[in-house]
């Protein structure tokens, strides 16, 4: 029996890396999934390699003006959601100094105010017994140097899932957060300003994983499948680090 079988899923950010891994995943299981990125192109191609398990949306989880457009759009479509995986984020890094405010701004706007403000405008589609999962990083409990703005981003991510998971108690719906340790991503691209530093912070990163190496984007993908099915049931208002042992050993 497929683990998913006949759940509605929302992945936003699913065109490439944990998210696309996500979507693969949850088809395979029997899902079917409504998913949203920036790029028209990349939307349009994931929606044609599974046409008939998934449903793409052109959507800017950063443009809060557009915010309830995904609602509208699973109104349209008479979706309601059993499982969400709000992984659209902002991974800028850059040391104490550089920081502008806009790009601070980039960083939380993206991170935690748009999954803030999407899911109070998606909670109308959420089945009782939704599962929503917010993707943290292992970066919140280490003192990773560059990361301040990023990490401190990602740990009002975990103070959010036990908040909401207590306030919708009654209404049966869960949150939990997902925290990848470092994974084998085109974001390790985006991590920092320039060539020198993001070579120099990728090293340093890869450096601080016991197990000797990156996580795969399907091996995140898999702890979500966890967390969406109703295996994870009892789960709730917690943290599932998936980090190669970088937070504990």
């Amino acid at each position: 029996m497929m683990r998913l079988y006949g759940k509605k899923i929302l992945i936003t950010g699913a065109t490439s890396g944990i998210g696309f891994a996500s979507l693969k995943r949850c088809i395979e299981e029997g899902a079917f999934i409504i998913f949203t990125a920036r790029n028209a192109e990349k939307v349009n191609q994931t929606q044609q390699l599974f046409p008939k398990q998934c449903l793409g949306f052109v959507h800017d989880s950063s443009d809060f003006s557009k915010l309830e457009s995904l609602a509208d759009f699973l109104i349209q479509h008479h979706i309601e959601l059993d499982a969400v995986f709000l992984n659209a984020g902002n991974v800028l890094h850059a040391s104490f100094g550089q920081w502008t405010e806009n790009m601070f701004d980039q960083v939380f706007d993206t991170n935690i105010k748009a999954p803030f403000l999407l899911l109070q405008i998606l909670k109308n589609r959420l089945h009782p017994h939704c599962s929503v999962v917010l993707c943290g990083s292992t970066s919140i409990h280490i003192a990773l140097e560059q990361s301040s703005v990023y990490a401190a981003s990602k740990i009002a991510l975990r103070s959010l899932v036990k908040t909401l998971s207590r306030e919708l108690l009654n209404e049966k719906i869960r949150f939990n957060l997902l925290s990848p340790g470092p994974t084998a991503t085109a974001a390790l691209d985006k991590v920092s300003t320039s060539e020198q530093e993001r070579q120099a912070l990728k090293t340093q990163i890869q450096n601080l994983v016991p197990i000797g190496r990156l996580a795969e984007a399907t091996e995140i993908a898999d702890a979500f499948i966890y967390l969406a099915s109703d295996e994870s049931r009892f789960v709730i208002g917690t943290e599932l680090l998936v980090d190669g042992g970088v937070a504990n050993l």
